[in-house]
């Protein structure tokens, strides 16, 4: 039973996360949510940090889970690399809120959660299916992919490309982010 209050007070969180934002991750409208009282989450969550933690390591799940899909359903390695691209903009427009959470280092570095360590997995799958493409240094040329792909993420996730064009073009953002990092790795003639 014990472990099921964690599990309801976790899910709680990334239902309100999800559905209301970074406002409203909070104990108590988290306890709420799970039809518990104020005070339980104490044993599990003393802090709201403890469980935006709990929460982050839910949406690094999702995440890395979203990626795996999309290169398993990919014929070569670079359509891979495309199709992850694409999961992980989408994923940061569709769920924003766990996004911006996931990456929020700071705010859940006093946790006892190591989140940097949990999200190693995903940026070694980029390496590796980077290795098949450009296999000259692929970590430094992941990370330049990831950097790349982060930001457009992030701008899109935010709403922030809205002034300036419709989000028609980030499908298109995402293939030239791929293309030109790889070439680039490749060298010339690619």
């Amino acid at each position: 039973m014990p472990d099921n209050l964690r599990t309801r007070l976790i899910d709680a969180g990334v239902r309100l996360l999800d559905s209301d934002g970074p406002e409203g991750l909070t104990i108590r409208a988290v306890t709420r949510e799970a039809g518990v009282s104020h005070g339980a989450p104490r044993r599990y969550f003393p802090t709201l940090s403890a469980l935006a933690a709990a929460v982050a390591r839910v949406g690094l799940v999702d995440l890395g889970a979203a990626l795996s899909s999309a290169a398993q359903q990919s014929d070569s390695p670079r359509d891979a690399l495309d199709a992850m691209a694409h999961a992980y903009v989408q994923f940061a427009a569709q769920r924003p809120a766990m996004f911006a959470l996931i990456f929020r280092h700071d705010l859940l570095a006093g946790s006892g959660e190591n989140l940097r360590q949990q999200s190693r997995p995903l940026f070694e799958a980029l390496t590796s299916t980077l290795g098949a493409v450009a296999p000259e240094n692929p970590q430094f040329t992941a990370l330049r992919l990831w950097t790349s792909v982060h930001g457009i993420a992030a701008l899109h996730s935010t709403r922030a490309f809205e002034p300036i064009t419709d989000t028609s073009a980030v499908p298109d953002l995402i293939r030239c982010a791929v293309r030109d990092v790889i070439a680039d790795a490749s060298g010339p003639g690619t």
